[in-house]
């Protein structure tokens, strides 16, 4: 125990809760319902192991962060409770552990709990909230942005009912590809990361492809998007782009990859997220809007462009940790700025 947690006892972290009237299910099972994630090899993944060996060595080691997976299930118990088995728990200075290694709970589009790990987590942990009613609840839990999953099972209280979720309105996933940002870095815990603001906004499905400073636009990320099934592609990997011309050189690549697959797809490119702007930044924008307008001027209609500016105009020079990785007023914001394209989409 800390110091703080010896005065306030809301800092205290259950290192094992008391499982006596809980039943636990694993959650590959039904009703539960998986998104973002699949199990290959034992554990979760984003993308098959196969395909993410070929694009990158950095790409196929963090292809098992589980940011962007999710469990759906619908209860009516007081409790629920978490046990998650993880094979690699990812810590660093900029992300607070309930980002990194921890989950959260949303009742529909209301947050309701963070399942808190230990500071000393090193393969896993358990966590319990508990609740005033036994009303039917539609419940998601969302995984952690950037450590690795082998099992996860949900506790509810025994006699409770256990049933398949409500379905996402649009049954196809919104695609999103980047950088950190994209993969989550640095929200305070997976439910504010941006994508999941526009999940629960639209109501949709999604599949976070963000690969922290390794997505560079390679042709076989290209052509694995480009073979997805899809309603919305997004994407964003300016900061890992090594240099302006390397983003010249794959940015309008990657655009054409996935538009040679999906004719009609709503596609929307964003520049770093960030409201003030040097030349080098200035550089990469460019590029970006170059692809943009060239889509245009070939007679693209469904091809959509919000930079950095527009994405940050809501937390302005407040929205990030680093002046690289959004906080989680930062991620609104770019939520809020992607939100008044989707409107449009969706």
């Amino acid at each position: 125990m800390n110091n703080i947690s010896k005065f306030d006892k809301n800092f205290r972290v259950v290192e094992h809760i008391n499982k006596d009237g809980f039943n636990f299910y694993n959650i590959d099972n039904e009703p539960f319902s998986i998104h973002g994630v699949f199990k290959e090899n034992g554990r979760y993944h984003r993308m098959p192991e196969s395909i993410a060996k070929t694009v990158s060595e950095g790409v196929y080691n963090i292809n098992n962060n589980t940011a962007g997976g999710r469990v759906r299930f619908k209860t009516d118990s007081k409790r629920i409770a978490i046990i998650a088995k993880m094979s690699e728990v990812n810590k660093n200075p900029h992300n607070p552990l309930t980002a990194t290694s921890g989950f959260d709970m949303y009742f529909d589009d209301m947050f309701v709990g963070a399942f808190i790990p230990t500071l000393d987590i090193t393969s896993g942990y358990e966590s319990c909230l508990s609740f005033d009613n036994n009303e039917m609840k539609n419940v998601t839990i969302n995984f952690s942005i950037s450590s690795s999953l082998d099992e996860l099972y949900i506790g509810i209280d025994e006699g409770a009912v256990l049933e398949s979720p409500v379905p996402y309105k649009n049954i196809k996933p919104i695609v999103y590809y980047g950088s950190s940002i994209t993969q989550g870095g640095c929200a305070s815990r997976p439910g504010n990361i941006y994508q999941n603001f526009i999940s629960r906004r639209f109501n949709c499905d999604y599949i976070n492809l963000g690969f922290s400073g390794n997505a560079k636009a390679e042709d076989e990320i290209a052509d694995y998007v480009a073979d997805l099934d899809m309603s919305v592609f997004v994407y964003d990997y300016d900061h890992n782009a090594p240099t302006v011309e390397h983003l010249k050189n794959t940015h309008e690549k990657m655009f054409k990859a996935v538009r040679s697959k999906h004719p009609d797809l709503p596609i929307i490119m964003m520049s770093r997220p960030r409201y003030y702007i040097d030349s080098d930044v200035e550089q990469r924008l460019q590029v970006i809007k170059t692809t943009y307008d060239n889509a245009v001027a070939a007679g693209d209609k469904n091809v959509y462009l919000i930079t950095g500016k527009e994405l940050m105009a809501i937390a302005g020079h407040d929205g990030t940790v680093d002046f690289v990785h959004p906080n989680d007023l930062g991620f609104y914001s770019m939520a809020e700025a992607l939100a008044n394209v989707l409107k449009t989409i969706i």
